[in-house]
């Protein structure tokens, strides 16, 4: 059977090799004292909201099952323009809004309705592996900008400047980030997108951590720009509902019914049941929830991040949202060698879950710039599970 050539370029999800090898070497810790702890995935251990659940069944007892439009049911339009309003004081218009089948169909949309054969997409190095396969997917082609701890591992408006060419579409950025948890500052974000403005590109920003900024200077959508920046966010992270697969885009105004338009063929509609569920996020008692949970992530950053340090997997650049450590691995690599050449961070991750049961995920997914050096920890996890988990590496390292 012939495979088509787009299916070819895209390249695994290390993310999720990694993870089948942790469930085997985890089936077979199971009858041992140390079970594996997962440090790999990027998925909060809280489930969705009290009130959230409780919106699901009832729309399943009401039979609100049938499809919604494409573009999602107007009233969580209208909640999601609302929490813009009273989170970030940006007044982001409901037409505006798209509801999608989580970011990733957002991200798909967004490729596809606006990259062509051959364009590029400037993108940092490192970033979320799957970003750029949705703009090679769209026969784009991802250009990655080496990054690195003086930049935040976020792409400068001068690297942008300096990269664009003929062939170049736009930028894909995100804030923050995936594995290193860092945002681009808002001038900074600014000094890009006038950039990209003025040579006729795109802005697209993924901001599906934006809600688990721990740092007001950095808590702040790139939507206060101007309407022509592109958005996409999701239900996953800050609101806890990832197995629901419900996102969002924020478009101009002039892109919304190519969007729909793609929507409806590709996707239809997103979920009717998570969509009726969604709309209780927005409730008073739920955001509530949701703050206590972002401060309990804050929490279990503070104290995991020094902890790595103190081990020698060194932090370089603190996180300020996500839930995320982007972590050099070279002291490590060096320790466990047992006197023959250094592990790389690959090495390095498996030999942390075959000898101390804790599962990370190896630099290699995200790039090529330094991501040798780098594991990414996930600090989604328990505080007890991190604690447990600093003492494997600290018996480990030691």
């Amino acid at each position: 059977m012939r495979i088509s050539a787009r299916a070819s370029r895209i390249e695994p999800f290390y993310v999720m090799e990694v993870a089948k090898a942790a469930s085997a070497v985890a089936r077979e810790a199971a009858h041992t004292d140390r079970p594996m702890i997962y440090l790999n995935i990027g998925e909060p251990d809280f489930t969705a909201a009290p009130l959230v659940r409780a919106a699901a069944e009832q729309a399943i007892e009401r039979g609100q099952t049938q499809y919604t439009q494409a573009t999602g049911l107007e009233a969580l339009r209208e909640r999601i323009s609302g929490w813009y309003a009273t989170r970030f004081g940006v007044q982001v218009p409901a037409r505006r809004i798209v509801v999608t089948a989580g970011a990733s169909a957002a991200l798909q949309l967004a490729c596809l309705a606006l990259i062509e054969a051959g364009d590029q997409i400037l993108m940092p190095d490192p970033c979320y592996p799957c970003n750029r396969q949705f703009v090679n997917a769209a026969d784009g082609t991802a250009v990655l900008l080496p990054t690195d701890a003086a930049s935040r591992f976020q792409l400068s408006a001068d690297q942008v400047e300096a990269a664009w060419n003929p062939q170049t579409r736009g930028v894909l950025l995100a804030s923050p980030s995936n594995p290193t948890g860092t945002s681009i500052h808002p001038d900074e974000m600014r000094r890009i997108h006038q950039w990209v403005q003025s040579r006729g590109g795109i802005t697209l920003v993924d901001e599906i951590y934006l809600g688990l900024s721990h740092d007001s200077t950095y808590g702040q959508t790139a939507l206060a720009l101007d309407d022509q920046v592109i958005s996409v966010n999701s239900f996953s992270k800050y609101f806890c509902m990832t197995g629901w697969r419900l996102g969002w885009l924020v478009a101009p105004e002039t892109l919304v019914p190519v969007i729909e338009r793609l929507a409806q063929n590709l996707f239809i509609c997103p979920s009717t049941i998570a969509q009726h569920a969604a709309l209780a996020c927005f409730e008073d008692a739920s955001l509530a929830e949701f703050e206590r949970r972002r401060t309990e992530f804050k929490a279990r950053r503070d104290y995991f991040i020094p902890a790595l340090n103190a081990l020698g997997l060194t932090v370089p650049v603190a996180p300020d949202g996500a839930f995320y450590a982007w972590a050099d691995c070279s002291a490590a690599g060096e320790r466990l060698a047992d006197g023959g050449a250094p592990l790389d961070s690959w090495d390095t991750a498996f030999a942390l879950m075959r000898r101390a049961h804790v599962a990370v995920t190896p630099g290699r997914d995200f790039g090529s710039a330094q991501t040798g050096r780098f594991i990414r920890f996930s600090t989604a996890s328990s505080m007890a599970h991190l604690q447990a988990a600093v003492g494997r590496l600290q018996e480990l390292l030691a």
